[in-house]
């Protein structure tokens, strides 16, 4: 499973620069860059294209709305922050395979909740498969 996971985002990051406007947090960067040396050069290069988003203030307070209302667990700040990062920004859509904590029905009802009423749009949230058959 996981290496399908692997797959198919390697075969979403190059048709996501040629698509769209393609932005990743400075947390992605920290992310991609974990683990084999070698494997996280070309997880860097493959992203390199695309722009970052700092991580500010208000991401940072709308992720801690997000944990105090229980849309994401406090043991998961990250996770927060890459929503509210995407949110503070207008991002219209947020990529992921966090099925456990971002991309399952239940959290997406409350994030919406939570996002929508401290004053932003929030962007949908889909794994790299649903936008790849989305884009077929």
């Amino acid at each position: 499973m996981i290496a399908g996971h692997q797959e198919a985002t390697r075969e979403l990051w190059p048709r996501l620069a040629d698509a769209y406007e393609t932005f990743v947090s400075a947390l992605v960067y920290e992310e991609v860059a974990r683990g084999d040396r070698g494997q996280a050069q070309l997880r860097l290069g493959a992203i390199k294209p695309f722009r970052m988003l700092d991580i500010e203030n208000d991401a940072r307070k709308l992720a801690e709305k997000l944990m105090e209302g229980r849309a994401i667990p406090q043991k998961y700040p990250e996770d927060a922050l890459h929503l509210a990062i995407a949110a503070v920004n207008g991002m219209d859509v947020l990529v992921t395979w966090n099925f456990g904590h971002l991309n399952n029905p239940f959290t997406r009802a409350m994030v919406r909740q939570i996002i929508t009423q401290a004053g932003y749009v929030c962007p949908e949230i889909c794994s790299p498969e649903e936008l790849l058959e989305a884009n077929q």
